[in-house]
This record gives structure tokens, sequence and C-alpha cells, in this order.
């Protein structure tokens, strides 16, 4: 089981090195999306009783005991396999898609599309018209935001780069929306992946805390919002990543316009229909397993 989780924790981290696909996306293709979420909001429950306790001199116990209930036999293996596979990812599955765009983006293209499907599954209830007009209200906002242009920066400032990793990491629970997009649109994508192969501490650290902030301050509410407003969340998840699919059409222009499909269609095609393949089978394993 540890063993599981940590491969199936990879697989999100993997998705966290590529523009365009979310790590929360592959958290609810592999089974992990509600309870990385409850276990993370439960971190952050305790981080706060540890504030609170030293501001108001009430000890540590309290924080102790928030944290006595996080469900670490399963939350160490899947943080562990995702930090180790996003940092091979970026030296890998990165510079892939910047010489083979055509044909990564098309593997990509027919995993998320495939995977639309799994936040519909996980509706309480059958879908509803309104559940639609959310969804397709949160596709055109992932559709508007996945077209803006990519910023360049050679040297962002630290309050940016903090800003950008308060925001990013929200991709780790919000499928649909790339953290690796976001600081692509904000020019922190190359700095940001050249402070890790220089070892920027500077830089690193202040992502790092930026990331735990921003992550703080949202996982809080999309859990509440899972657990009393299921039918809806589902109904905005599925949209973004509806949405989102525009930032892995195959054929756009290297500031993201579209573009009608060129060449040879048939390798695209079957990568796709790979893509597409490989999640139904998590999507198959996961229901054999449950």
């Amino acid at each position: 089981m540890t063993l599981g989780n940590a491969v199936r924790g990879g697989a999100v981290g993997a998705a966290e090195s590529v523009p365009g696909v979310s790590g929360g996306t592959i958290a609810l293709v592999v089974g992990l999306y509600d309870r990385l979420l409850a276990a993370a909001s439960q971190v952050v429950h305790a981080g706060r009783e540890l504030v609170q306790g030293l501001a108001q001199r009430r000890g540590l116990r309290p924080a102790g005991a928030a944290l006595a209930r996080v469900d670490w036999r399963f939350l160490v293996p899947v943080l562990v396999g995702m930090v180790v596979v996003l940092l091979v990812s970026l030296s890998t599955i990165a510079p892939l898609l910047e010489s083979h765009p055509v044909p990564m983006r098309a593997l990509f293209f027919g995993m998320i599309a495939v995977s639309v499907a799994v936040p519909v599954r996980m509706m309480p209830h059958r879908v509803r018209a309104g559940d639609v007009v959310l969804g397709l209200a949160a596709a055109a906002a992932a559709f508007f935001l996945t077209g803006l242009p990519a910023a360049e920066l050679s040297d962002p400032p630290l309050w940016l780069v903090f800003a950008g990793a308060a925001v990013a990491i929200n991709a780790l629970v919000l499928p649909g929306v790339s953290g690796s997009f976001v600081l692509l649109a904000m020019g922190l994508y190359v700095p940001v992946t050249d402070a890790l192969h220089e070892r920027d501490l500077a830089v690193i650290g202040t992502f790092l805390l930026g990331a735990a902030i921003g992550l703080a301050s949202f996982v809080k509410l999309l859990h509440w919002l899972l657990d009393h407003r299921r039918q809806g969340t589902m109904a905005v998840l599925a949209g973004l990543m509806l949405g989102s699919l525009r930032a892995l059409w195959p054929w756009q222009e290297d500031d993201g316009s579209l573009l009608a499909p060129t060449g040879g269609l048939v390798g695209p095609l079957l990568l796709a229909l790979a893509g597409a393949a490989v999640v139904l089978t998590a999507l198959w394993w996961e229901s054999r397993r449950a």
C-alpha cells in the first residue's frame, strides 16, 4: 500500500512538471483526491493550532493532537513520490515537451480529455441544468486563462516568486489548472527550474514559503466545498479540466495561438488514443480496487 501511494504520488508530481497538465487532475484519476485533500486540510489545521498555541501561550498540546490525527502513513509516501518524480520530470518530460511539442501535447490531450469524466462520475446526484451552467462558465474561464501569452523574466524579484508559488500550488488541489502553466504565464517557470538546477536557496526557500501559505489559504475552503457543495464543485472542476484542453492542443504557435492540424495526423492521433487508454486503464484499476 505504501509503495502504491508513492507511485500514485509520483504520477501527480510528473503532471506538475508539464505546462497544461494539472496535478489535481491526476490525483482525481488515480484516486488520491479526496483523501489527499482531507490530509492537507488536517495539516493546515495543525499549523493554525501551532501558531495560536504559541501566540496565546497554550502550549503545543493542541497542535500535537491535530498532527496525530493526520494520516501520515498515507500522506508521507504520496509526498515523497510526488517530490522525487517532480524533480526527475523537470529534467526529462519538460525538455521532451520543448523538443517534440506536437506528439507530447497530443499524448497529454488524450489523457486529460478522458479525465473530464472523473469529476462527473464523482457527483453525488445526476447532472442538472445548473451543473451544466457552472461547468461551461468554468470551462470558458480556463480556456481564457490558458490562452494568456507566456511572460519572460530573467531575474524575477523574490516577492513575485512568493506570489507565483502561492497561486501555482493550488493546482495540486484544483483539477484543470496547471501550476506549471501559471508559472509560465507569470514568467517564473524558467527562473524557478533554473534555481532548482543551480541550488539557489533564496529562490527555492521563497518559493516553498509562498507555496505553503498559498496552499494553507485555499485547501480548507475547497475541503469545505467538497463536503457541503460537492455537486456544484465537481461541475466546476469538470469545466476547468475541459477548458484547460486549450493549452494541450497539439498544433499551436509559440505564443499559444491555436493552429489547424498540419503534417502527419496519424502519429498525434495514435498518441492521443494511447494517452486516453492509459487513463481508462487507471480508472478501471481504481474501480476494481474500490
